[in-house]
């Protein structure tokens, strides 16, 4: 495991204090696990929180190095984690296999301790304002994942892709059945990349969601690759000075796109095939918008895509165009009667550097701070499909950011990227209590 008992690491010290250890996090971790599920208390002192922050003396490896200089962009710290990143036996060392938590979790609640879990609301404000969240996933993040956004006034619904290997498909399987708020949604899809499966993924989540007896406020949807920027508190207070509105990118389809929207697709043996069938027109007449897969959207937005006549159309039509996921979400959203949608008018665009949703870098908008063309720094990571797979060294400017989430992020390639932030959200969840 690797996150081993204090009383583990103190083989330094004399025997007796050793032995005292010992009994003392016995009785300790005895109250932990024999303790009721609680509510949150205002009265509550700081230091009953203080075990579920991440700190240095947890044992994960990544501690080597000084996330604090990280974050705040010290180039000798982040080139030392460059190296680090680069080495196959670090790597091999973090990386936390399926059979860990496939045993790990016969026993949910001790699961839940070692992995510091929070098991009750963190503030009132939160607690009275529950999010809903989809989770497409197929990669090894999850776990990670679900950790740093997990609080239990939320409610989850995982999809699993089906062609997940079978030991990805156990462990998430047993790491949701030790929660009760997060479930396997009811029907799983093949997801096919720039297919409709992708969609549907999450619309079966949706279904899941909406008519689950949870009243969430907000619905986010997630892949394995994205990470939070922000604690819980700060996504609540982000999305209700929302005012009920939706944040998305939703624009002017550009030329170069039409494409998708104008031949008829297909999916054959697992990938996407543009034909020379003409598509007819939209349903309603309806301007198709360019955005993209991620959507920050209220509860009358999610009605309106399961149960709207004109959504439903709308759906039906996009079935056999390419990649729908980056223009459906931003169509609805500009169709009048949705809640939290804004006039089809150009004036009404939104960018995906504007919305809240998510922070992506692609290649060929990185650039030299000030220089022509240039929307971001350059990566510091790797690219995946023209995405920057984010590195130690884009941490300092992703927190500068007012994005909610970002993508990409792989603890193969950096895992002290995803530790220092994971690191940095929970110590700042815990002191905003005060």
């Amino acid at each position: 495991n690797r996150v081993q008992p204090l009383s583990r690491r103190l083989v330094s010290e004399p025997e007796l204090c050793v032995e005292l250890t010992i009994v003392v996090m016995s009785v300790w971790m005895l109250a932990i696990l024999s303790r009721p599920e609680a509510v949150w208390d205002p009265t509550t002192n700081i230091f009953s929180y203080s075990w579920l922050d991440y700190t240095d003396e947890d044992g994960d490896p990544e501690a080597a190095y000084n996330c604090s200089a990280i974050l705040q962009g010290d180039t000798e710290e982040i080139e030392k984690a460059a190296l680090l990143s680069l080495s196959k036996a670090f790597l091999e060392t973090v990386r936390i296999p399926d059979e860990y938590y496939i045993n790990a979790t016969q026993d949910c609640r001790t699961f839940r301790v070692i992995r510091k879990y929070l098991q009750y609301p963190l503030s009132q404000e939160e607690e009275d304002f529950p999010l809903a969240y989809s989770m497409v996933v197929h990669h090894k993040n999850f776990e990670r994942l679900l950790r740093a956004i997990y609080a239990p006034q939320n409610i989850y619904c995982v999809h699993v892709d089906k062609k997940s290997a079978p030991s990805v498909r156990s462990a998430i399987t047993a790491i949701t059945s030790c929660f009760p708020n997060v479930f396997i949604t009811s029907q799983a899809v093949d997801v096919v990349y720039a297919g409709w499966p992708r969609v549907q993924a999450d619309l079966n989540c949706m279904a899941d969601l909406h008519y689950s007896k949870k009243k969430w406020k907000y619905f986010i949807n997630l892949c394995g690759q994205d990470f939070p920027l922000k604690t819980n508190l700060e996504i609540v207070r982000m999305l209700r000075s929302l005012k009920g509105g939706n944040s998305l990118e939703s624009e002017e389809m550009p030329q170069g796109k039409k494409w998708r929207v104008s031949k008829v697709h297909q999916i054959v043996a697992g990938s996407i095939k543009t034909t020379e069938k003409e598509k007819g027109p939209s349903p309603f007449k309806l301007p198709i918008l360019s955005g993209n897969a991620y959507i920050v959207v209220n509860r009358g937005y999610v009605r309106s895509v399961l149960e709207s006549e004109q959504v439903q159309a709308l759906i039906e039509w996009a079935k056999d165009t390419y990649s729908p996921d980056e223009f459906l979400w931003a169509t609805i959203q500009r169709i009048p009667g949705v809640p939290g949608s804004t006039w089809p008018n150009r004036k009404y665009d939104m960018t995906d550097v504007n919305a809240i949703t998510r922070l992506v870098k692609w290649r060929w908008h990185e650039g030299i701070h000030g220089s022509p063309g240039a929307v971001y720094p350059k990566c510091h990571g790797r690219h995946l499909r023209e995405i920057c797979v984010y590195a130690a060294g884009d941490l300092q400017w992703m927190l500068e950011q007012h994005h909610l989430f970002a993508n990409k992020f792989d603890t193969d390639s950096d895992p002290i990227a995803i530790y220092c932030l994971e690191k940095y959200l929970r110590h700042k969840a815990l002191s905003e209590i005060y």
